[in-house]
């Protein structure tokens, strides 16, 4: 996803340097190209040789190191960058680049770079909270820096508070969104994503193998491409995404009540989630206990919610999924012309690559107009951005159409 982009990563002496190296392995697992610039105190941490095997670069560390014999090192560095990341960052860092001090390789090339800069703070939360150095931050972000936050939690130096070390994957998230073309400005986009678990009784549920991994892609991609974000999520094991809203549910009813409440000020919707078609009639107070061989369940639908958007569908545009084991093209069609979709994504559940709790789907996305294309065995991640190329399509072409 970064592929071709020039990442100089700035490392900073604090405890948490030894954390950059998880940075720089998924930097260079996104395919981008990245340079580590280390400033003296943070060779104490961790050895120059460590992110030069994995960036597979050479590390600089001396202002006046020349990349070749007519190039000057730190303008180079900075001509060449699509994005500056310096993490952790240290009050100290912070402070000389909030007033202009260039002295060492780090502050020099950010200082000359046109690139956007991304920094993420990590010290004492007594420092972290000093009104000097909230100025100092306060300053950098006027000026069009951005910052990742740390979080709350045990610090090296003995102290719990905020000041922590974001988790690099957050980190990397918040640098995808920095090199992202914003063409979701303006967008209100609401995602559903997950199983929902409807309960027979309190030990028991019925529900599916939806892991959410499709929807939480969207989220984040939807996010990094500017729109405001919306996730109403089923019972998953994923992180929220970060800088999109979440709201956990469990049920159909749950799931149907937030999506509904959330859907009146959203511009796009992409239905993601695998709701359970049906609930049990009655939800047994105490655990249901065995008593024969065989067991009978009544059961009722539950209310369909996409058909229920449909219905009221406006100038929206209206993304829905369909997961199949057989007729893949004829029953994806049949769901959007019934439900008044602007597309919907389908797979077949049961080829090996597709489906639920895997990184990767293979799809058919089908379009109103009657475009039909088979996309071959992808990351959901680069999926989730192919899908929402296509909602841009569409709004460029006029917005959803209301067929009702």
């Amino acid at each position: 996803m970064m592929t071709g982009k020039v990442v100089l990563l700035g490392v900073t002496g604090g405890i948490a340097a030894y954390k950059a190296v998880e940075l720089v392995r998924l930097f260079v697992k996104g395919g981008a190209e990245v340079h580590v610039l280390m400033t003296e105190s943070a060779q104490q941490f961790v050895t120059p040789l460590t992110f030069q095997t994995l960036s597979r670069n050479p590390v600089h560390t001396g202002l006046f190191n020349l990349i070749e014999e007519q190039e000057i090192g730190h303008i180079s560095l900075a001509d060449r960058a699509d994005l500056v990341v310096i993490a952790p960052a240290t009050a100290n860092i912070v402070g000389k680049i909030a007033h202009g001090i260039a002295d060492d390789l780090l502050t020099t090339t950010v200082m000359a770079t046109r690139a956007p800069v991304l920094i993420a703070p990590a010290m004492n939360s007594n420092m972290y909270r000093n009104p000097i150095y909230r100025e100092n931050e306060d300053r950098l972000r006027k000026y069009g820096y951005l910052f990742v936050d740390p979080v709350t939690g045990m610090l090296a130096c003995g102290w719990e508070g905020e000041g922590k070390f974001q988790d690099p994957s957050i980190i990397y998230q918040e640098a995808l969104c920095a090199l992202s073309v914003k063409d979701l400005q303006g967008e209100r986009v609401l995602v559903t994503a997950g199983p929902t678990q409807e309960e027979l009784d309190p030990v028991r549920y019925l529900s599916n193998h939806s892991s959410g991994k499709m929807g939480y892609a969207i989220a984040r991609a939807a996010r990094r491409r500017g729109a405001e974000v919306v996730l109403v999520t089923g019972p998953v094991a994923l992180a929220p995404p970060s800088g999109v809203t979440t709201i956990k549910v469990v049920s159909a009813a749950q799931m149907r009540e937030a999506s509904l409440r959330e859907f009146a000020d959203a511009t796009v919707v992409v239905k993601a989630a695998a709701v359970a078609d049906y609930r049990p009639e009655v939800r047994a107070a105490s655990k249901i206990k065995k008593k024969g061989a065989a067991l009978t369940l009544a059961l009722k639908q539950n209310p369909d919610i996409l058909a229920e958007m449909g219905k009221n569908k406006g100038d929206r545009i209206i993304v829905g999924f369909a997961a199949e084991t057989a007729g893949l093209q004829e029953n994806a069609l049949s769901k959007l012309r019934a439900k008044n979709l602007d597309m919907i994504v389908a797979n077949d559940v049961t080829r090996e690559g597709a489906g639920f709790s895997v990184d990767t789907n293979i799809v058919t996305i089908l379009s109103r107009d009657g475009n039909v294309v088979d996309f071959p065995v992808m990351e959901k991640e680069l999926l989730a951005d192919i899908i929402l190329d296509r909602v841009v399509v569409l709004r460029d072409q006029g917005r959803g159409c209301d067929s009702e």
